[in-house]
């Protein structure tokens, strides 16, 4: 049971560490897709597709981490991003230090 939340916790942490939220990804593409896609916009670094237990399909969204800030205005300088005919959502991760989230958040 513990090990189980701490995996749930280390989820949480790694999701703060990526730059850029994709929201609406067709059900048909994959991680690999999605990679390839946003390759060229530069070097991407992980792209994590969650999948659900339950339904073995994966839950329309993901995360994208680039090499550097650069990489990442080059995306959302971009109008629309459209993938196998749908639009995809995208929303920049906000960075902050750990000291700051929990003044916050209280």
């Amino acid at each position: 049971m513990a090990a189980a939340s701490a995996v749930r916790a280390a989820r949480r942490r790694s999701r703060r560490l990526f730059d850029i939220f994709v929201a609406d990804v067709p059900w048909t593409v994959s991680s690999k897709e999605l990679k390839e896609y946003f390759s060229q916009f530069g070097s991407v670094q992980r792209c994590q597709l969650p999948f659900d237990r339950d339904t073995g399909f994966h839950r329309r969204y993901c995360w994208i981490k680039f090499s550097t800030p650069e990489e990442v205005q080059n995306v959302l300088q971009k109008d629309s991003h459209i993938l196998e005919g749908s639009k995809l959502t995208l929303k920049q991760q906000i960075h902050r230090r750990r000291s700051q989230r929990k003044t916050q958040s209280e």
